[in-house]
């Protein structure tokens, strides 16, 4: 199975997008949305913004990918101009080295305006058929905050499992500790 790139979509608010492999010129924006969410403190687990050398360790060590939206004006002589935001983002990455690395693991982020639209769902189903397409096995969220429901039924309509529970694994900014989940889905 091989994924041809790039995905187009039209949004549930009728904007059109594009998912693509995420290019350099992506990275700052990418980084900074990541920084919006980091700082919302609900779904993942760093404190502080990321400076650029630690979201490049982070984020981009594999396979990365960008949700663009797309100008109307796109394929006519302005060259296919497309908006320079970035509506979300996923990485694609072995889950461990070695023995376990038909295991992968992946992370998303959408724009804070733009949730809702279904670009999560999207780039949740592009992720399955590239990681099918790459060779993995399996996919494995290893954190998933057990306050996080959107994300959670995302992922429970898309085939995956709670494997397991971390209790009190997220303390949250308020103080408040939380529980994680640890989501499982075979590709096989």
């Amino acid at each position: 199975m091989n994924i041809q790139l790039p995905l187009y979509k039209t949004l549930r608010n009728g904007m059109s997008a594009k998912l693509d492999r995420m290019q350099l010129a992506d990275r700052e924006w990418v980084r900074e949305l990541l920084n919006i969410v980091i700082i919302e403190g609900q779904t993942y687990p760093q404190i502080q913004p990321l400076s650029e050398s630690e979201f490049a360790a982070y984020w981009t060590t594999h396979d990365a990918f960008v949700v663009r939206g797309v100008s109307d004006l796109e394929g006519q002589d302005l060259g296919g101009q497309e908006l320079p935001n970035i509506l979300g983002a996923f990485y694609l990455k072995p889950n461990f080295p070695g023995r376990c690395s038909h295991l992968c693991n992946a992370g998303f982020i959408v724009q804070p305006s733009l949730r809702g639209q279904g670009i999560g769902r999207w780039m949740g189903e592009a992720m399955l058929a590239i990681a099918t397409a790459q060779g993995y096995e399996a996919v494995i969220f290893n954190l998933v905050f057990a306050t996080n429901t959107p994300s959670i039924s995302l992922w429970q309509s898309l085939g995956f499992s709670t494997i397991g529970r971390i209790p009190e694994a997220v303390q949250l900014g308020d103080g408040s500790q939380v529980d994680a989940l640890i989501l499982y889905r075979s590709l096989r």
